[in-house]
């Protein structure tokens, strides 16, 4: 007859007191083995002091704010120390817990940056800190593998999204949702380049990623910094991709893709394309793509045409109200105008608002025939003259009470300032779509 006991230790043997194994024996001994490498129906256990002591919650714990390093690897020597963490030496170290989780480890020269959820701290490696009775450090050299850590100014961190950080040179950028920020750490210290005109779009887009993430990588073809910022609950096309040039400090333009992952290798950008987002597929194909290719249309993501667009504001004396009349460009003849939108503003002194607008002017086709010309110039498109491209803006806002003539027979479109936004197809692989300079003519005028 066999009795189940139990037992409440670890590595343990069970000496019976009496030989009576059908009976329960409450003097039984638990003998807890003392060595690492004891094998069971050895000649004997050796008696010593205990190894280990019980342990009430022998549970894995996870220091977030903690780094501790093994012994050292040689691949040139066999030299493999990879699983040993020899307490006797000191191989931890401990950044402040208040600031959040370490999200991200990265090795410059002789340093070791730490990236947590909400600081930036600077760890040296293979030398160590002396401070003076001034507060300046001195460093030294020591047997130390990590010595002492020195935090950035700046209570800035990377959240929770290491997988926005990218690096050119002595310049490392990185995502601050928490702060809304876009981050660049460079020999200067931290600088919050979202502050570079775009203050409120970043304020507002990484306030709303809820679950979602921001992706950045370094473009080294253009040499900008590119991000894209994906709300977790929302598709593609809420996502945004933009990139930041250091030769003019400022956000140059906006991209129509959505990268999972994104790189430079040798002179060349890629990015990592998912076809499936929140479980819909979004028409492209997964793979590792090429940017800049030559072999493909302008501006085709991931297998998907996409139109480019530049909308430019015309602010000249803002506090005259002014008739915009024509619209000019230089550039390439595929350039149509979608829209030109005055502010808004109150007319015939009546307590109502009207926003002014203009018909979209289409793109330039030469003519083939003698009907074919005179029919060009009879429609609302850009037409050349003297290199450059020009039309008329024709009103076609709706008619308000007081107006002898006003709508689609009137010319010019009334406004403190306007804003026309110009767009162009890419559907060609030869040349390219430029579009040098916007212009438009204006005239004094009131309500």
């Amino acid at each position: 007859m066999a009795t189940s006991l139990g037992i409440k230790y670890y590595n343990t043997y069970i000496l019976r007191k009496d030989s009576n194994a059908g009976a329960a024996n409450v003097n039984n001994w638990f003998v807890e083995e003392s060595r690492i490498k004891g094998d069971y129906n050895k000649p004997f256990a050796g008696m010593s002091p205990r190894a280990y002591l019980l342990t009430d919650t022998p549970n894995q714990q996870i220091l977030g704010n903690s780094i501790i390093y093994s012994g050292i690897f040689n691949s040139r020597t066999g030299i493999n120390e990879t699983n040993q963490f020899s307490v006797a030496n000191d191989i931890t170290r401990t950044v402040d817990p208040a600031k959040g989780t370490i999200q991200k480890l990265y090795a410059e020269d002789t340093n070791l940056i730490i990236f947590q959820e909400r600081k930036v701290n600077r760890a040296l490696i293979d030398k160590d800190a002396i401070y003076t009775a001034e507060g300046q450090p001195v460093t030294t050299s020591t047997n130390l593998v990590i010595g002492q850590i020195q935090p950035y100014a700046g209570e800035f961190g990377i959240s929770k999204n290491p997988e926005s950080f990218a690096v050119y040179g002595y310049r490392k950028y990185f995502s601050d949702v928490t702060k809304g920020s876009i981050m660049r750490l460079s020999q200067d210290g931290l600088t919050e380049i979202s502050n570079y005109g775009m203050y409120d779009y970043f304020r507002d887009s990484l306030g709303s990623l809820f679950d979602g993430k921001v992706v950045g990588g370094w473009d080294i073809h253009n040499k900008v910094y590119t991000v894209s910022l994906q709300p977790g609950i929302n598709t593609a096309a809420d996502s945004r991709t933009l990139v930041f040039d250091e030769t003019v400090l400022g956000w140059t333009s906006f991209f129509s893709y959505r990268p999972d992952q994104m790189f430079s290798l040798g002179n060349t950008f890629y990015s990592i394309y998912n076809d499936y987002i929140q479980g819909t597929a979004q028409g492209g194909v997964e793979g590792i793509y090429k940017h800049y290719s030559t072999a493909v249309n302008r501006a085709k993501f991931y297998n998907v045409d996409n139109s480019s667009s530049v909308t430019t504001i015309f602010n000249t004396n803002p506090s005259l109200i002014k008739t915009f009349k024509t619209i000019n460009y230089e550039g390439g003849s595929n350039w149509a105008m979608d829209s030109f939108t005055a502010n808004t503003n109150y007319r015939n002194n009546q307590d109502q608002n009207i926003q002014d607008t203009a018909n979209s002017i289409a793109v330039y086709t030469l003519p083939t025939t003698l009907a074919n010309f005179e029919d060009n110039y009879l429609k609302n498109t850009f037409k050349p003259k003297e290199n450059k491209f020009f039309a008329n803006l024709v009103n076609t806002s709706p008619v308000t009470a007081g107006e002898v003539v006003w709508g689609d027979d009137m010319a010019g479109v009334k406004g403190f300032f306007g804003t026309a936004r110009f767009s162009a197809t890419n559907t060609s692989t030869s040349g390219s779509n430029e579009l040098f300079a916007v212009s438009t003519e204006f005239v004094e005028s009131s309500y």
